[in-house]
């Protein structure tokens, strides 16, 4: 008995002592849903404090509105085709713009936009363009790499749309931007077209005054990331007006990197991302190109390699000492964030796929594919694009799981794990959940230096279950959707 208590004590003392959030914590009366669906496309709140909800089942996008206590108001069920799909949206006031692609023929695409006013609870569906394009591609093909090809200017003004078109004879793509209001074509532009070249897009961003900047790879020699172990492409920057057309090289040197993302800090152009001395799939550190907007030219290239805070917070003291310097893999681009003061919050989410082969007994087996969303990489770059910070998260899922945002200059990262974080001997905080063991949703805060409390928003067993992931967060408040596919609830974070 004496020796029992012993090991009940020590398991006691490896769980990290949670404090309650900060945030004040509501829910919403629970609701009954007629459509099932749990494929939440965005969540947008208005300054009115009305929330529309965009989803899609089998058959339908569903269009929601909920008022203020987010009590559901209203419903707009449109029926789409198998062979029309969801590609992306962008949300300005009271609008959300959700834009599909139907694939009536095996080379016919057409672009509609839904434009879904949540004030109103109006929905209307326009056609934006139709092209043709080569057998069995779509137009917006980069997607499963986390790129970004819709973007509206700050002012809601213009909406810039990138799209490719890759014939066997020709390299071809394209910047439409249109009137954001009455969706009109403005101009169509093209933009790196090569016989032979072979070009990547990764990020989008369109001015107040309807300038677009495209960013990309251009590959020197083929599709292949390395010739002879060097980089084999360049970065592109163009800034496409209606009559002009720039082009920036962006030369990466040494290094090997996977994409950079556009962030518009204080009138200054930054192209932010992770490098590797090896290879595009690791992560040496950070990178950030400054861009001089008025010269159209790279002001300043600076590289910061990961600190060993982000070692430690995934191996541990003494092995993130022995593994600083040693490069990170499989990292994607989840959230780029930014503070009052100018900060830039990068995160990074792990991400791999596995499969193994099931056996049956005498009718064989298959192979089980297993999708894992596991640890989180945070890059804190400072006003000046200085690094001030870096920490990681070790965690382990099989679900895309978390969210964060910014408040009050803190850094929030939400996420459901295990209902008792375990403090490992060798100092990391393990957020995975165990195989019997109930779950808990946490809020973990990173204050300005980098320093990270672990807070429990509520324990979940008994209580409804919340998907941060699919989370939006607007004029300080954060709100979350349940995952029950008949009766559905909100919780609310201020």
């Amino acid at each position: 008995m004496k020796n029992l208590l012993s090991i009940v004590l020590f398991v006691t003392i490896c769980f990290v002592n949670a404090q309650e959030t900060k945030l004040q914590v509501s829910e919403s009366e629970e609701y009954k849903d007629d459509v099932k669906s749990t494929e939440i496309l965005t969540i947008h709140t208005t300054k009115e404090g009305l929330t529309g909800v965009v989803r899609e089942s089998k058959r339908d996008i569903l269009f929601d509105v909920f008022d203020k206590t987010l009590a559901k108001t209203h419903q707009v069920v449109i029926e789409s085709d198998k062979k029309e799909r969801y590609v992306g949206e962008v949300v300005f006031g009271d609008e959300i713009k959700v834009f599909t692609v139907y694939s009536p023929k095996v080379k016919e695409r057409i672009v509609y936009c839904h434009v879904f006013n949540i004030k109103s609870g109006t929905h209307n569906k326009k056609t934006l363009f139709e092209a043709n394009v080569a057998k069995k591609r779509y137009l917006f093909s980069g997607r499963g790499e986390r790129q970004t090809s819709f973007n509206l200017s700050p002012n809601g003004k213009y909406l810039a749309i990138a799209t490719d078109n890759i014939y066997k004879d020709v390299n071809d793509y394209a910047i439409r931007v249109f009137d954001a209001n009455s969706l009109e074509l403005l101009f169509t532009k093209s933009y790196q077209k090569h016989d032979k070249k072979y070009f990547k897009h990764n990020d989008i961003s369109v001015t107040d005054n309807a300038e677009v900047y495209v960013l990309g790879k251009l590959y020197k020699d083929g599709k292949k990331e390395k010739k002879k172990g060097e980089a084999n492409y360049d970065f592109i920057l163009n800034k496409i007006t209606e009559n002009d057309n720039k082009e920036l090289v962006i030369s990466i040197a040494d290094q090997h990197i996977r994409s950079l993302n556009i962030t518009d800090l204080k009138n200054q152009l930054h192209l932010i991302g992770f490098y590797s001395e090896k290879r595009t799939g690791k992560i040496k550190g950070g990178c950030n190109f400054i861009i001089d907007s008025e010269n159209f030219s790279v002001s300043s290239q600076k590289n910061y390699e990961l600190p060993i805070d982000v070692y430690e917070d995934l191996y541990g003291d003494k092995r993130g000492a022995k593994k600083e310097g040693k490069e990170l893999k499989n990292f994607y681009v989840d959230y780029i964030l930014e503070d009052s003061d100018g900060n830039t919050y990068l995160l990074a989410e792990e991400f791999y796929i596995t499969q193994t082969y099931v056996s049956t007994g005498m009718n064989g087996g298959y192979w089980q594919t297993v999708y894992h969303y596991d640890d989180i990489l945070i890059l804190k770059f400072g006003a000046s694009g200085e690094l001030d910070w870096g920490r990681s998260i070790f965690k382990k899922a099989n679900a895309p799981s978390y969210n964060a945002f910014v408040k009050n200059n803190e850094l929030h990262v939400l996420l459901n794990s295990g209902k008792n974080l375990l403090e490992k001997k060798d100092g990391r905080t393990k957020v995975s959940k165990g195989f019997f063991e109930s779950s808990s949703l946490y809020d973990i805060v990173y204050d300005n230096s980098g320093e990270v409390i672990y807070s429990k928003i509520q324990d979940n067993k008994g209580k409804t279950f919340y998907l941060p992931f699919y989370g939006t967060y607007q004029d300080e408040t954060f709100i979350m959707m349940s995952d029950r596919r008949k009766k559905k609830q909100f919780m609310i974070l201020k």
